[in-house]
C-alpha cells in the first residue's frame, strides 16, 4: 500500500515536473526580444515630423530672447526654455535672420540685426551633439521611456537626422554675405548665463 502511495506521489511530482518546464528555440527567444526593444530612430523621426516640424513657428526670436534674457532671466528661462532634468541647462527653440559674415570649418557665423543691436551667433555645420534638440521643445515626456538610454539615444537619432537633412544643404548654399533664415535650439547654463557666444543647432533653413 505504502509503495502504491509512493508510485502515485512520484508520478504526480513528474507530471508537474513536466509541465513546468518548457523549451523555446533560441531563434524565438530572440526575435521575442529584438521586437521589445525600443527602436530609436523610428521614434526620432516619428517626433521629427509630427511634432518638431509642425512646432517650429513657436520658436522664439532669438534677438528678442537675447533681449528678454539681459532684462529679466528668471523670468525668460521660466516663461521659454525646457529641460527634462534637474540643473542648470536649459534648452530655447529659437528662429532668426541675419547676413553670414564667415563660414568655418565647425560652423557659419551669422550677423542678426534688430532695430536697437546687432549680434553674432554661430550655427553649428559639424559637431552635433547633446539634447537641445529634443528638449527644446518641450514635448518629449520622460516618463514614456523604460529607461535612460532609450531616452539618450533619441538625441542621438535626432542629431543623426539633422546631419543627413539640414546639414548638407547649408553647407552647399552658405555663401559669406547672404541673407539666411534659420530654426534651431540651443542650450543657456543658467547660472552662469553667457549670451556672447550662443551657438544654434540648426532645425530648418530658409535661404
Amino acid at each position: 500500500m505504502k509503495v502504491a502511495k509512493y508510485i502515485i506521489l512520484i508520478v504526480v511530482i513528474v507530471v508537474i515536473g513536466y509541465n513546468s518546464v518548457y523549451f523555446r528555440k533560441l531563434d524565438e527567444v530572440k526575435a521575442s526580444l529584438t521586437a521589445k526593444e525600443f527602436n530609436a530612430a523610428q521614434y526620432a523621426q516619428t517626433f521629427w515630423t509630427n511634432k518638431l516640424e509642425p512646432n517650429l513657428n513657436k520658436a522664439i526670436d532669438i534677438t528678442q530672447l537675447t533681449t528678454k534674457l539681459s532684462s529679466n532671466a528668471d523670468n525668460t528661462f521660466a516663461t521659454y526654455s525646457h529641460a527634462l532634468g534637474i540643473g542648470n541647462l536649459r534648452y530655447f527653440l529659437v528662429k532668426g535672420k541675419g547676413t553670414i559674415t564667415s563660414i568655418n570649418e565647425d560652423d557659419i557665423t551669422v550677423l542678426l540685426q534688430s532695430d536697437t543691436s546687432k549680434q553674432a551667433i554661430t550655427l553649428a555645420t559639424e559637431y552635433i551633439f547633446g539634447n537641445a534638440v529634443r528638449d527644446a521643445t518641450g514635448l518629449i515626456n520622460i516618463n514614456e521611456f523604460n529607461n535612460t538610454m532609450d531616452f539618450n539615444n533619441v538625441s542621438a537619432e535626432l542629431n543623426k537626422i539633422i546631419r543627413a537633412k539640414v546639414l548638407p544643404s547649408l553647407k552647399q548654399k552658405a555663401r559669406k554675405g547672404s541673407e539666411i533664415e534659420f530654426t534651431g535650439a540651443i542650450e543657456l547654463n543658467k547660472e552662469h548665463l553667457d549670451l556672447s557666444n550662443i551657438e544654434v543647432i540648426p532645425v530648418a533653413i530658409n535661404e
